[in-house]
């Protein structure tokens, strides 16, 4: 594999898809490969393109890893959230992506629902900061 393959394969481990049009507003992110250092940029970015006062629902379903990076990420988004009016909720986090938030005690700051669906459902308001 040349230079160019490998930076190319490298590049395309995480895609984030953003769903937006749920009834109430909702943005869901659709995260998909791993999550760090290397690749943590096109969330970054789309975490940056919400408004502080929306309800943003990170759907990790098929993220398969995330580091301190990618919850530095999460953290920060959702700290701007908060600040804002808005939120920040995770759904469907998978070992070893739910083992990480919980040995860091990230869980604990985080509504993290079994699902996309399930998030969508629950209608009720953003926590105090």
């Amino acid at each position: 594999m040349g230079a160019t393959e490998a930076a190319e394969d490298f590049a395309g481990r995480l895609d984030v898809q953003v769903r937006q049009g749920a009834p109430d507003g909702t943005v869901v992110l659709a995260v998909t490969g791993e999550l760090d250092h290397d690749t943590a940029s096109p969330l970054k970015e789309a975490l940056r393109e919400t408004a502080p006062d929306e309800r943003v629902v990170v759907d990790c379903s098929d993220l398969r890893f995330c580091d301190s990076t990618g919850l530095n990420v999460l953290l920060r988004a959702r700290l701007r959230l908060l600040e804002g009016g808005g939120r920040l909720d995770l759904a469907g986090l998978r070992p070893p992506v739910d083992r990480m938030f919980e040995i860091t005690g990230a869980r604990t700051v985080f509504r993290v629902y079994e699902d996309a669906g399930a998030a969508l459902a629950d209608a009720s308001p953003a926590e105090e900061s």
